[in-house]
């Protein structure tokens, strides 16, 4: 049976590898099966992977590669001996192995990275997406960009579910290549304020370490910044305002009007309406 015919698994060819491999990892794991028609153990490793793909129910997606008609590719990984196996997650090689594995360490080799996703019910197919897991909405907004590749809709959604699912690099590069009218959507504004939080915090220090910091020195204009932005991402959003409006009113010209910034970053990721507006006062009588 051709790969092609076959749910979450694909014949990986040279031309299209980068995109179908590379850059697919960014939001969808992909599995790559070096393999040969005349290779016995890759008859029996082959069946067992299409089993677990569709098990798995697009957890990741099963690419595979004949190493007679596919040989750059093969040189480009060193495969010495087939099957090798090589699981490629966010552009990189993550883990593989050489040989026909039981089912059994396949699963455990599997588990070690992945969880399947639930197969949604026939009669929920079409519809309640409210209860979707973001990796379960990444997984059905691919599939419907591969039908309309020109929806750019689904691309801002696909961004959406990538932020979500802490894909952070994946969704700001779906949010870079949003065409000009949704660049400005009210979601697009929204997803570009939570990156621009994210990164903030990628590289602060924990958040009790930051707290320790502002109460043995109040002027550590940077250490209060980086307290906001993780008590905002850790759901606590009244006292991350409390910090960014402490800094404006303290501090309001440090690091190019960082304060300012945050705040504005911060009122674009909040539900709380009265939340937000009580903040704004606040924030308007401190510039006005």
């Amino acid at each position: 049976m051709s790969a092609t015919s076959l749910p979450h698994v694909f014949d990986v060819e040279q031309q299209q590898f980068e995109a179908d491999v590379l850059q697919a990892s960014l939001s969808t794991p992909v599995l790559v099966d070096f393999w040969a028609t005349w290779c016995e153990p890759c008859k029996t490793l082959g069946p067992m992977l299409e089993k677990l793909a569709a098990e798995y129910n697009g957890a990741f997606r099963l690419g595979k590669v004949d190493v007679d008609t596919q040989q750059e590719l093969a040189g480009m990984f060193g495969i010495k001996s087939i099957p090798t196996v090589v699981l490629v997650k966010d552009g990189q090689v993550l883990d593989g192995f050489t040989g026909a594995l039981p089912e059994g360490k396949l699963r455990e080799f599997l588990s070690r990275h992945l969880q399947p996703l639930d197969a949604p019910a026939e009669e929920e197919a079409v519809a309640n997406v409210d209860t979707e897991t973001p990796a379960q909405a990444i997984n059905r907004l691919q599939q419907a960009i591969a039908v309309e590749p020109g929806k750019a809709e689904l691309k801002l959604e696909l961004a959406l579910a990538l932020m979500q699912a802490g894909q952070t690099d994946a969704a700001e590069a779906e949010l870079t290549a949003l065409p000009a009218n949704l660049a400005t959507d009210t979601r697009a504004l929204r997803l570009r304020s939570e990156l621009e939080l994210a990164r903030a915090a990628a590289n602060a220090p924990a958040l009790t370490e930051l707290q320790q910091r502002v109460e043995a020195d109040g002027s550590d204009w940077a250490a209060r910044d980086q307290l906001g932005v993780r008590l905002l991402l850790e759901g606590e959003p009244e006292a991350a305002l409390e910090q960014f409006l402490t800094l404006l009113q303290k501090a309001r010209d440090w690091n190019d009007g960082q304060a300012k910034k945050r705040l504005l970053a911060a009122f674009s990721t909040l539900d709380d309406t009265e939340l937000v507006g009580r903040y704004r006062r606040k924030m308007a009588s401190l510039l006005f």
